[in-house]
């Protein structure tokens, strides 16, 4: 728990008496309210997830405890903000059997290794049925392993190309013509370059998923056990290597992350950026010169004969094998990611939802001028390979791929085949 002492919260040492005396005031007060009250009787259900400033998230649990009429409680408790700090903190109290954990907010990658050790629990009968219904197909994907649901899908999140439209009248439809138009604004003097994520992270990770499922390949099989990569994967990494060799590519490439990426575009240096929908609101917001010009569109055909398969992101919500109050945290779980309070993440925290419906709403459709893009790439997205070794298979392709100006694409399908094989099994490196 991420309960502060009294030093903590700078009320610093008392003095022994006055301890003593407000001890005897609070152990009288507590027999009272146990008399008197039934809150002290209502479980806590304690829901870990990372900190959200939108206050969104803080929302739906008001909202959830409301409805739940004194059946039970939900505490928000906060994990890091990273991804690998959260995964790192909760794999430790997972595996402890911490009974404090009732409801856990996982990327869309953990689910399989989070049931495969058995920290979580299966979703089935109604509650399943429930947060199955009007559900993205790739969201549920996301969240299950070996034919079982183990979370119900919260939110949900996708790239889109943006771009200039006072230098980009019609955005390119396909990764090369996207390159060439690059190349040619820099050519004239313009604003040129292309903002993509490609520091050795996770980010890394996701734009070659990408590009090599938008190229109709598989990092790995259905089932996590066989290495799939192939021609099609050299052909992405050439792809890569082209904006990477390219005059478009941003100096900092290497370095990038969403948020830099973001930054980059807002300086009025690029044409392009690939990245999420939250870089919309904060254009609006931080260079509003730009953000009168800034345009959206699909994320560029890699295979120009067929729809870009943009890597799905968002955060599944699991109920944990430790929790003492099972059934209460289904409820609870079910009801934070109800359409009501999807619709207050996406309004309010700007996270897509995973009910299909919602992309309908007036104010959703409101908040996202851009929400039907979104919604034809979340149909036809692609997901992360499933495996309880992904953090193993994520850290193989980064050390590959990274830094992307020094890809050789041949060399790296060989190293992948042979590096991915070993992350598999668990061989070679420490998560």
């Amino acid at each position: 728990m991420l309960t502060r002492s009294f030093a903590q919260r700078g009320l610093g040492r008392r003095h022994p008496r006055l301890t003593a005396a407000l001890a005897s005031i609070l152990a009288s007060a507590g027999l009272v309210a146990c008399g008197s009250s039934s809150a002290s009787t209502t479980p806590t259900l304690h829901f870990y997830l990372a900190q959200d400033n939108s206050g969104s998230i803080q929302q739906t649990i008001n909202a959830c405890n409301s409805q739940a009429n004194g059946a039970y409680r939900i505490e928000y408790d906060l994990l890091p903000s990273s991804s690998d700090g959260q995964r790192q903190q909760l794999v430790r109290r997972l595996a402890a059997k911490d009974p404090a954990l009732d409801i856990v907010g996982m990327d869309v990658t953990w689910a399989p290794e989070f049931a495969e050790a058995g920290w979580i629990r299966e979703w089935t009968g109604a509650i399943k049925d429930q947060v199955s219904a009007d559900t993205l197909p790739d969201a549920l994907a996301t969240a299950s392993w070996q034919g079982k649901l183990y979370g119900a899908p919260s939110t949900s999140n996708t790239q889109l190309l943006w771009y200039r439209k006072d230098l980009v009248p019609t955005p390119p439809t396909t990764w090369d013509q996207m390159v060439s138009d690059a190349v040619a604004l820099g050519q004239q003097g313009k604003p040129d370059k292309i903002e993509i994520q490609g520091a050795r992270y996770e980010g890394l990770t996701v734009w070659f998923n990408t590009m090599v499922s938008s190229e109709g390949g598989k990092i790995l099989s259905p089932d996590g056990t066989k290495v799939a990569i192939d021609q099609t994967t050299t052909a992405a990494l050439t792809e890569i290597k082209k904006l990477a060799d390219s005059a478009a590519a941003d100096p900092s490439l290497s370095v990038q992350m969403e948020d830099t990426s973001r930054l980059a575009f807002e300086a009025g240096t690029a044409a392009f950026e690939l990245n999420y929908p939250f870089v919309y609101p904060a254009a609006q917001k931080d260079v509003p010169k730009i953000f009168q010009n800034m345009g959206y569109a699909p994320f560029p055909r890699v295979d120009p004969n067929q729809p870009a398969a943009v890597t799905i992101g968002g955060i599944n919500l699991g109920v944990t094998t430790s929790s003492k109050h099972p059934d209460l945290a289904f409820q609870a779980a079910a009801c934070l990611r109800s359409a009501p309070n999807q619709k207050i993440n996406a309004t309010v925290g700007g996270l897509p939802p995973t009910i299909v419906s919602l992309y309908q709403d007036p104010d959703v459709r409101k908040s996202y001028p851009f929400a039907d893009t979104i919604l034809q790439e979340l149909q036809s997205a692609s997901i992360r390979p499933q495996t309880p070794a992904y953090v193993n298979v994520s850290l193989t392709i980064e050390d590959a791929l990274s830094p992307p100006q020094a890809i050789n694409p041949q060399a790296v399908t060989n190293k992948l085949k042979s590096g991915l094989k070993d992350a598999i099994q668990s061989k070679g490196l420490i998560p």
